[in-house]
């Protein structure tokens, strides 16, 4: 068995925008995580149940299933509701964001910085149960 810092930390992404992707996997991969993208808030939903991710990152305006919707979801599914989720919009919807249960609002454009130091914080306030069930899913 690996040591737990082997173990890749992913985070699951569900954005649109190719050009913000690269930027986010630039930024993760420098920061030692691993960027898993998809493109809809269906597909966010699944994704997250099937591989636990360390942190979900999303766009408000994603098709099938919008992001506050997704939060929402991730929030209510005992498999993922420990799971903490960034809203990332160029809307002005942090209080929206919060009350669907987002752990962090970021407004677009990226800030490299902002954006890692986010997950780091939501990722060390986690509870450790959680954590453990997602290293134990990444094995």
């Amino acid at each position: 068995m690996p040591p737990r810092d082997a173990i890749p930390r992913v985070v699951l992404i569900a954005e649109r925008d190719r050009t913000v992707r690269e930027l986010q996997e630039h930024f993760l991969r420098e920061a030692g995580f691993v960027a898993e993208f998809v493109d809809d808030g269906v597909s966010a939903l699944a994704q997250a149940r099937l591989i636990l991710p360390i942190a979900v990152v999303t766009e408000i305006m994603i098709p099938q299933m919008d992001g506050l919707t997704l939060c929402r979801r991730l929030g209510d599914d005992p498999i993922t509701r420990d799971i903490p989720v960034v809203v990332f919009s160029i809307l002005s919807a942090a209080a929206r964001a919060e009350d669907a249960g987002a752990k962090a609002f970021l407004r677009k454009p990226i800030v490299g910085s902002v954006f890692i130091a986010t997950l780091e914080q939501l990722i060390a306030a986690q509870p450790n149960a959680a954590k453990e069930q997602q290293w134990a899913s990444q094995q």
